[in-house]
């Protein structure tokens, strides 16, 4: 198996920087997911590791050895498209098997990897039909299984999952999941879906405008977002946002908003608190609790809001509504039948508020741990 490292890697089309400058480190047998929007360049991140595309400036080793020029064929790795890719007119088995023909392998060995795929995904019944005759979520795990039969030292997944519905999707998530955690085999796996990303990876990149937004554990970008827009991205239903500022009074800080009075950890934002600053404060839909419905938080704020629209899910409602005229959604557990514009009391966990800098949009968060690395280096 191999780790795959990027360095200040480039794509430029004539003038247009598609990707820019992306520095970051894989490792072995690690499961890492890009995500981001449409055009933020994580597609062509990816087929520059294919060699699918020309890298523009900077370094790609895989397995240590510098790919910049290598051909795809011999990287070592093996792609899974989002159109699947099958030749239609091959069975599933010929399909499979074909690569190992091309690479005139001997027919023992082709058996031998074909059967294997075959016996991991449970493709056994369909050895013989054409993809025609194949469901969607079953020419899936045939894609998956030409990748297999080459035993790759990185996987690559380009939105291998869009194509289907979202009850297929949920389970050939789960599948692929179960495969490389079996294989053992580097992934590097893209999406535009933020829930897919969350539920499959080891590390999770976030893109924006060919730049990495953010990278880290699930649980790091989840908790601790660098930025207003990884705030709003990662987590479904996305973040609320609230225009404000900072204000001080008897010692303590406050996040002001048209509605909202929320007291600040001043120990976690340091210095990075200045009084009369525009910031935007985030709250997750977990973060507001309706009163009555869901735990209460130990350090909250309670606040009356308007529900506008209440979306039922079974076991918890959404409600999207108002606090003055600024937007928020709660998540409703214990859910019960909610009217429009019905006027509700909320619970605010305080201590679950992020702080984003009005203008560059950065979590004040990182003022204050700049701060401390610099002061540790000093001492």
């Amino acid at each position: 198996m191999a780790d795959v490292v990027l360095k200040d890697m480039v794509k430029a089309y004539g003038r247009h920087l598609a990707v820019r400058g992306i520095d970051l480190e894989i490792p072995d047998k690690s499961l890492v997911v890009f995500v981001g929007p449409s055009g933020c360049g994580k597609s062509t991140t990816l087929r520059m590791i294919a060699g699918l595309e020309s890298i523009s400036h900077g370094e790609l080793r895989i397995g240590g050895k510098l790919a910049n020029d290598m051909p795809s064929r011999d990287r070592g790795v093996a792609m899974v498209f989002q159109t699947y890719a099958l030749y239609p007119h091959m069975t599933v088995r010929d399909n499979l098997s074909f690569s190992l023909k091309l690479a005139r392998m001997p027919k023992p060995e082709i058996a031998e990897r074909v059967a294997k795929a075959v016996t991991v995904l449970e493709l056994e019944p369909y050895l013989d039909r054409k993809p025609s005759e194949l469901s969607g979520g079953q020419r899936q795990r045939v894609a998956m299984g030409r990748a297999i039969v080459r035993e790759p030292e990185v996987f690559l997944f380009d939105e291998p999952l869009s194509n289907l519905d979202a009850k297929l999707r949920n389970q050939m998530r789960v599948e692929i999941k179960r495969l490389q955690q079996k294989l053992g085999v580097t992934t590097i796996y893209v999406t535009h879906d933020q829930v897919e990303a969350m539920t499959l990876a080891d590390k999770i990149v976030v893109m924006k405008d060919g730049e990495i937004a953010q990278a880290g554990t699930t649980l790091d970008v989840f908790e601790n977002p660098r930025s207003k827009f990884v705030g709003g991205f990662i987590g479904s239903p996305q973040m609320s946002f609230f225009d404000g500022k900072l204000t001080q009074a008897d010692g303590d800080w406050f996040f002001e908003s048209e509605a909202l009075r929320l007291p600040v950890n001043a120990k976690r934002y340091g210095d990075a608190l200045k009084p009369g600053r525009a910031v935007w404060g985030g709250l997750r839909s977990e973060d507001i609790v309706p009163a009555g419905h869901g735990l209460q938080p130990t350090n909250h704020v309670a606040i009356e809001g308007v529900v506008t629209l209440a979306e039922m899910l079974g076991n918890e409602n959404l409600l999207f509504g108002t606090f003055g005229s600024s937007q928020f959604v709660s998540r409703m557990q214990q859910p019960r039948l909610v009217q429009q514009d019905e006027q509700m009391s909320f619970h605010i966990n305080v201590d679950r508020l992020h702080l984003f800098d009005k203008e560059t949009e950065l979590n004040l968060d990182l003022e204050s741990q700049q701060k401390d690395q610099s002061e540790e280096l000093d001492q």
